[in-house]
């Protein structure tokens, strides 16, 4: 692998990074609601997610999975019913103010629940593995080992999310003094959960092939 080729697939990777999704749309709610640094929790939940997603298509079975329509119908309902759940349980969750230290570390989940949801989140999206198995292939060269490539790809693309996951967070706790009452948390969590739900919805209408 090039030079020239690592760095198209850090721009290729940087664009999809900062699109719109579901990791963005649960890092932005976490840093509201918990702050940045306990919503890294989450973010490193969302890496162990795309690392096994990275897996999947570096293998080959993301190729399978999106041929096979069973397969990928299968990955697809249980990814949008669990955004659809998280979505739900977000819109119905206490409003608790922020800056109110004892309440605000009582509805906190634990650090391995915001792991686990981070993983779910990107491990069941069907779409993430449509990105992986159409862009991976473009920068790999055949005339070289292939699973050092991969490696590199990975560390690069975990590298790239991380970071731009806690630029959301950041972004989204910097935010937290207004949301000093509980009527504009329940805003909060009303407005993160619907938009979970709208993605969730949306990703019944994914079809293989068609990121």
């Amino acid at each position: 692998m090039s030079f020239a080729t690592w760095i198209a697939f850090v721009v290729a990777g940087t664009l999809i990074a900062i699109s719109p999704g579901s990791g963005a749309i649960l890092s932005m709610s976490h840093g509201l609601a918990y702050g940045l640094k306990k919503a890294s929790a989450t973010v490193l939940g969302l890496q162990l997610g795309l690392v096994l997603v990275l897996a999947i298509a570096g293998a080959g079975v993301g190729s399978l999975l999106i041929a096979s329509e069973i397969a990928f119908t299968v990955v697809k309902v249980v990814g949008a019913l669990y955004l659809i759940w998280l979505g739900i349980g977000q819109w119905r969750s206490k409003a608790v103010a922020s800056g109110v230290p004892t309440a605000g570390l009582a509805a906190h989940p634990t650090f391995g629940r915001r792991v686990l949801t981070g993983f779910l989140t990107n491990a069941t999206n069907p779409k993430g593995i449509i990105f992986m198995v159409a862009v991976l292939p473009q920068f790999i060269s055949q005339n070289a080992p292939v699973l050092p490539q991969l490696a590199i790809l990975g560390a690069t693309m975990v590298t790239i999310d991380t970071t731009v996951m806690h630029g959301y967070a950041l972004l989204a706790s910097t935010m937290q003094r207004w949301f000093r009452d509980p009527r504009a948390v329940r805003m909060q969590n009303r407005f993160f959960g619907g938009v979970l739900v709208a993605v969730g919805a949306l990703l019944f209408f994914v079809k293989p092939g068609h990121g």
